[in-house]
């Protein structure tokens, strides 16, 4: 099969050296050059990498990559196996992609669970929810057969996370051409320039659950594989960040 993986990244960084990963620099609109392919080439809206993150390099990948499969990762978050030493011992490799697509029409991470609050009480807490509410309101507009899916999110606990996926070339236009949509018509009703420059990342963050919402309606044979972090998640740290945010309000101030 011919995929074609982009790794976002915003600084130098480990890469796979597997040949089906591209390494991209997200947001190189204005920036110096480290090495990476620019996500500024052809068409591209890397200048909104502020506010829409990887979604810049997707949308480079959408409008410039040819290859029956594409898909995104993050330079701190790959697919993988289970069983393999280092984290980077445990990327999969195109090999391993191959077996896992054979058949199928894409792979996803697997399912995130979240045990305490739904996936909206959780967006609730953490972020500001106006965008997703925004973001619910255009649905209903612009793409109703979409809308109770995503009112599912009022009661969902699990979800495909991270904005990442591997999508056979079909599907991703489909995607992408409905994502995008959806996120330059937020883009008009909601000033980003209101939040501080956490939470006005808020693109990314809505568009990690609308994955799940566009699914939803598509009839697609996904495989599914592990998340491979390359660095040590400080959970003491995340568990405490999030207690504070559901008891006593105090929204999140960096990813971890």
């Amino acid at each position: 099969m011919d995929i074609k993986i982009i790794v976002a990244a915003h600084k130098p960084y480990a890469m796979p050296q597997d040949s089906m990963y591209l390494p991209l620099h997200v947001g190189a609109e204005g920036k110096e050059p480290f090495g990476f392919e620019g996500d500024n080439t052809g068409e591209h809206i890397s200048e909104k990498n502020p506010t829409f993150c990887e979604l810049t390099g997707l949308y480079w990948a959408w409008k410039n990559l040819d290859a029956e499969y594409i898909g995104l990762a993050h330079y701190r978050r790959h697919f993988g196996v289970t069983g393999r030493g280092e984290p980077m011992e445990r990327v999969l490799t195109e090999q391993e992609a191959n077996l896992l697509l054979e058949g199928k029409d894409g792979l996803l991470p697997n399912l995130r669970k979240y045990y305490i609050e739904t996936l909206y009480d959780h967006y609730a807490h953490t972020c500001y929810v106006e965008p997703l509410d925004e973001t619910g309101k255009i649905i209903k507009e612009k793409y109703p057969a979409y809308y109770a899916a995503f009112e599912a999110l009022k009661t969902r606990r699990s979800a495909h996370m991270f904005n990442m996926f591997i999508l056979r070339r079909d599907h991703l236009d489909a995607y992408c051409t409905w994502l995008f949509d959806i996120l330059f018509e937020l883009e008009k009703r909601v000033d980003a320039s209101q939040y501080d420059a956490f939470h006005a990342r808020f693109f990314g963050r809505v568009s990690e659950l609308l994955l799940d919402v566009w699914l939803s309606r598509q009839n697609l044979d996904l495989a599914t594989a592990p998340v491979v972090n390359m660095e040590p998640v400080n959970w003491l740290k995340k568990g405490g960040s999030f207690l504070a945010a559901k008891l006593f309000g105090k929204k999140y101030g960096k990813s971890f």
